[in-house]
């Protein structure tokens, strides 16, 4: 997925384009930090519940809840519920 693609589809789904961990949290999203990644599992309503996972990688060494991140992928597809989305994000990342 080209970059201008990516975010938009980010903003469809309310996804900053570069922010914090934290900030992602606090906006309801589920975060795990994988290494310098952070792997999200969000829910976005089309049709139905769809969850998604995106990928969020570092800017800078900081990696705690304040260092920045910026989008780097969201899944095609949706999924039925936050394991597969997780799963998702964990098979990208290998």
């Amino acid at each position: 997925m080209e970059y201008n693609e990516l975010v938009r589809k980010g903003k469809t789904m309310r996804l900053p384009e570069i922010c914090t961990p934290e900030d992602l949290e606090m906006r309801g999203f589920q975060v795990f930090r994988y290494d310098e990644w952070e792997v999200l599992v969000g829910y976005f309503y089309q049709n139905g519940p769809s969850y998604f996972g995106a990928i969020y990688e570092h800017l800078d060494r900081d990696l705690s809840c304040e260092g920045f991140c910026q989008l780097a992928a969201i899944s095609e597809d949706f999924f039925k519920d936050e394991g597969h989305a997780l799963k998702w994000g964990l098979e990208v990342m290998q």
